[in-house]
């Protein structure tokens, strides 16, 4: 049965040109990944009959594989499948593969298909704006591989769903938030989505609705992030994720890793206590492949401060350069201050001039210029295959006593002291932290992306002050600023 619906969307693939589809968001589920997805749910014997929510149905191949699987329970008397899809081009093969699944299986199958918009026909209801309980229906088990498209801020959808969105969206996780919302009590949500909503502040709002309405129960990583949709040339790391609806919270997380969407029968699994994935304020989600990395935030996650408990906060670097480009200059001149970039950090320090173009500005704008005062820079973006995503240099004031004001490019995030400027001793502790490989190791568990985000640093557990500045005093005196001897003492202060 799936194999027939795979091969009527390979061929709408092949006939559809890409700029069509994507105007919709759509990439295909192949066959293996969506009974995988259809295999994660647990179907209790207590009921002869089950509804199912399809949002952004496309060709079906998501619905057919949950129905293939219901078809092989014996207790499952009827099955009521409800599909929203609105691309009118894939319309007429939605339909058809989902007679052709009713046709094949065994069960009583009675199936909806609604073309309105799934966000805006519901989001009175979503919004508490009807009055009294909610007036959607609601499903056991909702099953997705939503659109992946980012929308303006005042798109329709965006601003149906105020609770969760902030800044301009993507369709993908508000897809998800309205499916967890058309899930009964209990019920069981499954969805292929990008890693990306896991972290930084962007995604907060989306977070705090989705992991306080539900809790995860099982997460799917693939190592390769081009192998995971047939067909289709997706550089994005993706997830599948199980998610119940409760608001009680499991004291464990399965999380199952593979290589692509076709080796599901060689998983390498993982049970991590639901603390250590779900953690924080913030609700950030850490997803951790083995027990080295399940380590690595036990550590951290003892340390009971952030950076701007203790005083500190990292920034992003003020000045775009391209878009200030009358203000650049080669050589230093009369009024000239320096402009440091990412080229600027070697060895753990922070050297100046490199005879680079345009490492100084002339400016009197006071939003591109700060204070000549000790500051930790820390690289924004780093290559894919780079070994350290974390990369740092010491920036000392009294090295360059002629300027008063200096600029950084925003290319570069720095560590500033929110109140008084940083001790010399406070920013060698800090490139102890931040040069070491926990915290290396620590990031990239938190963050898939190449580009370290100052919401999240400013969010990462940190030692008190009195031990920053005390690791900071021992590095001073050692002279060796290695990534070996961060370690060595980190560990002898921190454990």
């Amino acid at each position: 049965m799936l194999d027939d619906i795979i091969e009527c969307t390979n061929q709408y693939i092949d006939s559809m040109p890409k700029k069509e589809r994507k105007k919709y968001g759509q990439f295909f589920t192949s066959k293996e990944t969506a009974r995988f997805m259809a295999g994660l749910y647990n179907i209790s014997d207590s009921k002869s009959k089950v509804s199912i929510l399809d949002a952004g149905a496309g060709s079906g191949i998501l619905s057919c594989a949950l129905i293939e699987r219901l078809d092989q329970i014996a207790f499952i008397q009827t099955i009521e499948l409800t599909c929203y899809e609105n691309d009118s081009n894939i319309l007429e093969l939605l339909k058809e593969n989902l007679h052709t699944c009713q046709a094949s299986s065994k069960k009583n199958i009675q199936i909806h298909i609604i073309t309105d918009n799934y966000i805006t026909s519901q989001y009175l209801d979503f919004n508490h704006m009807l009055g009294g309980n909610s007036h959607s229906k609601k499903y056991d088990f909702v099953i997705g591989n939503p659109p992946y498209m980012k929308i303006p801020k005042d798109a329709p959808e965006a601003t149906a769903m105020p609770e969760v969105c902030y800044g301009a969206p993507n369709l993908y996780f508000i897809f998800a938030a309205m499916g967890l919302f058309n899930l009964e009590r209990d019920g069981e949500m499954v969805y292929i989505i990008p890693r990306s909503w896991t972290s930084g502040a962007y995604f907060k709002r989306f977070r705090q609705y989705f992991l306080t309405e539900g809790k995860l129960e099982h997460i799917h990583l693939f190592a390769s992030r081009n192998k995971v949709f047939d067909k289709e040339d997706v550089l994005q790391e993706t997830i599948i994720i199980k998610v119940k609806k409760t608001h009680q919270t499991p004291k464990k997380v399965t999380i199952t890793s593979s290589h692509s969407n076709n080796d599901f029968d060689n998983l390498a699994s993982l049970t991590v206590p639901y603390g250590l994935v779900v953690s924080g304020n913030d609700y950030y989600v850490y997803l951790v492949t083995d027990e080295k990395e399940v380590s690595v935030l036990e550590r951290l996650h003892r340390f009971n401060k952030t950076l701007p408990d203790i005083g500190l906060k990292m920034k992003t670097g003020l000045t775009v350069d391209f878009r200030n480009r009358e203000i650049l200059r080669n050589d230093a001149e009369e009024g000239a201050i320096p402009l440091f970039y990412a080229q600027h950090i070697k060895q753990g320090e922070v050297q100046f001039p490199i005879q680079k173009e345009h490492e100084y500005v002339v400016t009197e704008q006071k939003g591109l210029m700060q204070d000549n005062r000790n500051y930790l820079f820390v690289k924004r973006f780093t290559a894919k295959e780079e070994r350290r995503r974390l990369q740092c240099g010491v920036y000392l004031s009294k090295k360059y006593p002629q300027y008063k004001k200096i600029s950084t490019q925003n290319k570069i995030n720095f560590v500033d002291g929110l109140i008084i400027e940083m001790s010399e001793c406070l920013v060698y502790g800090l490139y102890v932290i931040f040069n070491s490989t926990l915290y290396d190791e620590y990031y990239r568990i938190l963050n898939g992306s190449t580009q370290v985000n100052s919401t999240e640093i400013n969010a990462m557990p940190v030692p008190d002050l009195d031990s920053i500045q005390e690791m900071g005093r021992e590095l001073m005196k050692s002279k060796d600023m290695s990534e070996n001897n961060c370690n060595m003492i980190l560990e002898r202060h921190c454990g």
